[in-house]
């Protein structure tokens, strides 16, 4: 079986893997990482988002070949030790999440979001495309706004 090497959350990882094998289960169920959460397993619910070198992938549908020798960053690799991410202390403080499924994945696409666009308007924030079956999406929308805020 082939190796793949690459940064997982600052770290170094090899996992041993078939080639075709999603990111996402190589992550959760050879790597132990929880953070990323199975939904739909096409894409489409976006509750794995995870970064891949900065940019929102759904890990879901990312072969792991495809990460060999990159940067992967998952909910785990966002706090800078005890240190929360702004976005992470947005919705702490905004109380977005309900069940909390789809939070890890919201907030990973949040931060993309705000690397690219620093002031999103209610239309920038609502064309984020992760499913939140509880429907707290105008406390995304808060949390995001108060998160821009935030950032350096």
């Amino acid at each position: 079986m082939p190796s793949y090497q690459f940064v997982l959350n600052g770290s170094p990882v090899t996992v041993e893997a078939p080639a075709d094998m999603p990111l996402l289960w190589v992550l959760r169920d050879k790597l132990g990482v929880t953070g990323p959460k199975y939904g739909c397993g096409v894409g489409v619910c976006r509750a794995c988002t995870s970064h891949l070198d900065g940019a929102e992938v759904q890990p879901c549908v990312v072969p792991v070949a495809d990460c060999a020798g990159r940067t992967v960053t998952t909910i785990e690799g966002l706090a800078d030790g005890d240190r929360l991410h702004p976005v992470q202390e947005a919705w702490l403080e905004c109380d977005v999440a309900q069940c909390g499924f789809c939070q890890p994945g919201q907030i990973m696409t949040a931060v993309a979001l705000l690397r690219t666009n620093e002031n999103p308007s209610d239309a920038d924030i609502d064309r984020i495309e992760n499913v939140c079956r509880c429907g707290s999406y105008a406390r995304i929308r808060d949390a995001v706004k108060r998160a821009a805020a935030k950032m350096p």
